[in-house]
């Protein structure tokens, strides 16, 4: 015989003596023959679903305009550029201008009423 045979003999009443001490050794919840075998354990419950998320959309609230809508347009300044370039003299174009003016304070004061109230 070689060599390899006997290593392969060796190898198999290796594994036939390790299976037959397995098989002589008794389980220690199964000394006594009297007791059944325990039931295998029941199947895992299947993970319950992630619970859903929901969400809310509460619309916003309409927003009150600040600017009522009774608000005039901006008016027509007396003092505007070709106005003042047409105006007779110094006093005409000096009219003109206060004129302008007293319509911008007065617009002005208007539109800071409305923007403390809007605040």
């Amino acid at each position: 015989m070689s060599v390899k045979s006997w290593t392969s003999a060796a190898a198999a009443a290796a594994c036939g003596l390790t299976l037959a001490a397995c098989a002589s050794l008794q389980h220690k919840g199964s000394q006594d023959a009297a007791t059944p075998a325990p039931l295998a354990p029941p199947p895992a419950a299947a993970p319950a679903p992630a619970p859903r998320e929901v969400i809310i959309r509460v619309p916003a609230p309409a927003r009150e305009a600040c600017v009522p809508k009774t608000f005039p347009r901006a008016p027509k300044y007396p003092d505007s550029d070709a106005a003042l370039r047409e105006a007779g003299g110094a006093a005409d174009r000096y009219q003109l201008m206060a004129a302008g003016r007293l319509l911008r304070d007065r617009r002005l004061a208007e539109l800071e009423k409305m923007v403390d109230a809007c605040r």
